[in-house]
């Protein structure tokens, strides 16, 4: 078919092209007689399709499927006659718009051949940043290498030049904080050479060395020089040695310095410290001293023991010498226990107190040294450590002021004889070894136990002094024709309570061991004190006064008054008890020997039965003097003890033992065959508890 032009234009509008007359009736194909065609699964797809509109329109109508189909066929083939017809009327615009796709055809295409020339150029680039990357990989190794090379050569420089300026200062400045920065500087570089081997086989060593050395002298030189005149500064009268040490302490690496490049200098150095020190604080220790010597109270002697006579230890003679305040303290602890509370107290100021004229027990003075001593020791002990860097510097230079210590204490303590004093300087030491325990300073453990053992031989030596005194006192010269208090009394449970108060917070076994022999004895020498007064009552007297006097006394300290306070106590209610039945016997007699035999009509048979006779002359005897022999009693209480309330609890026991003596009478005269015919002559039990009470009141 020949092709013919797309529209051709009449009078300017297109005339519209009839496909039809080209295309005419597209014929369809009769129908086709398949006998071959199986009809299995028609019922299947009828099943299907029911729900579909169209096909279910067809069944209803009953059209037939071919025809239905012809429709079909038209109608399609109409709608692409229209859309051919559509296509026409557009054929300018779609050839307009083939052109425009060419032309952005040829334009993506010359785009095309720049970009692959970009694409080419990129790839050259590329080529070119990776050699450039290359070579700046190669360049950063090598500038690492060389930085790495530059710091151990900068470093090498640094530690082995010696600049003009240290040569200055080591030379010719004065030892100050620049100073030291440089010595510490030059001691780095010393080690640097020493410890590098290849350092050692520089070329640069060889020219640097010298001056190193020449250097490392020179500062040796003038350190030793400073130390040294510093050192000498302390031997200066008056100096305070701490104040120096502390200013010294700044320069502690010119020691440091001196130990690591200067060996032998050092060791001149620190023997030079140790000798200074040692003078210089044994001159002090010599010198206050003999200052303290001058502030002794002499408390006790040879002969202030508890069962020596008051005449033999020439007190008479000694008043004019000795306060008595400074006697009485010789088995009485009193005002000496304020040694311990003062305990941290400064040492003395001994020209203070000679200008006060104050005088003090050896135990305070005591005190006082060890105090300066502990406190002078943690003092250079901590200096020693941390300027020297050397703990065992502290005993070379201990050893001279220790030794003057000692020499002093052991004088004094071969002639002590006061074993209160000794006892206090006991606990004095105990509390000194717990300060030094609390501030972590060992220094002086050794020396402290050594005073230590010293002092508990010579108290146990003084102790048994006293013991030996009162088990073998001479009775005969002791004893005073007066049931009162005896002195060795009073002086024993003084001294027992001082011992019994500095015993209780450290519950010292062997001490408490020691007090029970010196009661046992005590108590042998009073028994034979008491044996010599011709009567039992008086013995008796005696011996509840000494009683009651100890209990007191152990009492007063403050104290429980231990094992002995309650050994007394016993005791005194024993003799209490012995002592009533005697004041009773000497003024019922009859009636209490009456009563303890005829305690009851059981206790007796039938032919001992008390009569109306044996009991008559009793109870009349009472009525008649009763009043009057309480009296007697009372009078004889209040002249026989010294402690009152003591002499009223004893009248008390008797009043209150009497009434039951004669409450005892009273049943037994109820029991008598006739004994109510008494009863006039019996006095009631509330009028002798009336007298009881009246004489109560004055208790």
């Amino acid at each position: 078919m020949e092709a013919v032009p797309a529209a051709v234009a009449h009078d300017g509008q297109k005339q519209r092209f009839d496909l039809g007359v080209f295309v005419g009736d597209l014929p369809l194909d009769d129908d086709v007689a398949s006998d071959n065609e199986s009809l299995d699964g028609l019922e299947q797809e009828l099943q299907d399709c029911k729900n579909d509109e169209e096909v279910a329109n067809i069944l209803a109508n009953g059209i037939k499927m071919r025809d239905y189909t012809k429709g079909v066929e038209n109608s399609i083939r109409q709608v692409e006659l229209d859309s051919i017809q559509d296509y026409i009327t557009e054929s300018e615009n779609l050839v307009l718009l083939h052109d425009q796709i060419c032309d952005c055809d040829n334009i993506l295409s010359q785009m095309e051949t720049v970009l692959t020339g970009f694409q080419t150029e990129i790839g050259s680039i590329s080529s070119e940043i990776k050699v450039l990357q290359e070579r700046s990989m190669d360049m950063g190794l090598k500038l690492k290498n060389r930085k790495a090379a530059e710091s151990k050569l900068s470093k090498f420089v640094e530690d082995i030049i010696v600049p003009p300026r240290m040569i200055d200062i080591i030379v010719d400045g004065e030892v100050n904080d620049e100073y030291l920065k440089t010595v510490e500087i030059l001691s780095k570089k010393i080690k640097f050479i020493e410890a590098d081997s290849m350092v050692k086989s520089s070329k640069a060593l060889k020219d640097v060395q010298p001056e190193v050395e020449r250097l490392r002298q020179k500062a040796v030189s003038k350190i030793f020089e400073f130390i040294i005149q510093k050192f000498y500064a302390l031997r200066k009268p008056k100096t305070n040695i701490q104040i120096l040490q502390q200013s010294v302490l700044k320069y502690k690496y010119t020691i440091v310095f001196l130990k690591e490049h200067a060996k032998e200098i050092y060791a001149e150095v620190r023997a030079a410290y140790i000798d200074t020190m040692n003078k210089v604080l044994s001159a002090h220790f010599r010198a206050y001293i003999q200052a303290l010597e001058k502030l002794q109270l002499d408390i006790a002697t040879s002969t202030d023991l508890l069962g020596v006579e008051t005449r033999s230890t020439g007190y008479l003679f000694s008043i004019g010498k000795e306060p008595l305040k400074a006697r009485s303290s010789v088995f009485a602890l009193g005002e000496r226990i304020n040694v311990l509370k003062d305990i941290d107290q400064p040492a003395l100021i001994p020209h203070i107190a000679e200008a006060k004229s104050q005088k003090y027990p050896y135990e305070v003075l005591f005190r006082s040294l060890q105090k300066l001593l502990i406190d002078t020791a943690t003092s250079e002990y901590l200096f020693s450590d941390d300027f020297f860097g050397d703990e065992s510097l502290f005993q070379d230079i201990f050893a001279g002021p220790i030794q003057v210590v000692d020499e002093y204490f052991n004088a004094v303590l071969l002639n002590c004889y006061d074993a209160i004093g000794i006892m206090l300087m006991i606990r004095i030491m105990h509390q000194h070894q717990l300060i030094m325990f609390r501030r972590r300073i060992p220094c002086l453990d050794s020396y402290l136990d050594k005073v230590n053992m010293s002092l508990w031989p010579r108290f146990k030596m003084v102790f048994d002094l006293h013991l030996s005194s009162l088990r073998n006192a001479n009775i005969r010269t002791l004893w005073e024709d007066d049931v009162h208090p005896h002195y060795v009394t009073r002086r024993y449970a003084e001294f027992t309570a001082s011992l019994v108060h500095l015993n209780v917070e450290y519950g010292d076994g062997q001490l408490d061991l020691n007090l029970e022999r010196l009661r046992m004895a005590i108590e042998d020498l009073l028994v034979k004190l008491a044996k010599m007064f011709p009567k039992p009552k008086l013995q008796t007297v005696f011996l509840i006064n000494n009683y009651d006097l100890t209990i007191a006394i152990l009492k007063e300290a403050g104290t429980d008054g231990g094992k002995a306070q309650l050994h007394f106590e016993e005791v005194l209610k024993s003799n209490i008890a012995i002592y009533v039945e005697e004041l009773l016997l000497e003024h019922f007699s009859d009636l209490i020997k009456f009563v303890k035999t005829r305690t009851s009509e059981d206790a007796a048979s039938s032919s001992d039965k008390a009569n109306i006779g044996d009991v008559e002359p009793l109870v009349k005897d009472f009525a008649s003097r009763w009043k009057a022999a309480i009296e007697l009693m009372h009078k004889d209480v209040i002249t026989s003890f010294s402690n009152f309330l003591c002499g009223m609890e004893i009248l008390k026991a008797a009043l209150t033992q009497l009434l039951l003596y004669y409450t005892r009478l009273t049943e037994c005269v109820k029991r008598v065959n006739g004994g109510s015919s008494l009863n006039k002559d019996l006095v009631s039990i509330s009028s002798i508890l009336y007298e009881i009470k009246k004489y109560s009141r004055t208790f």
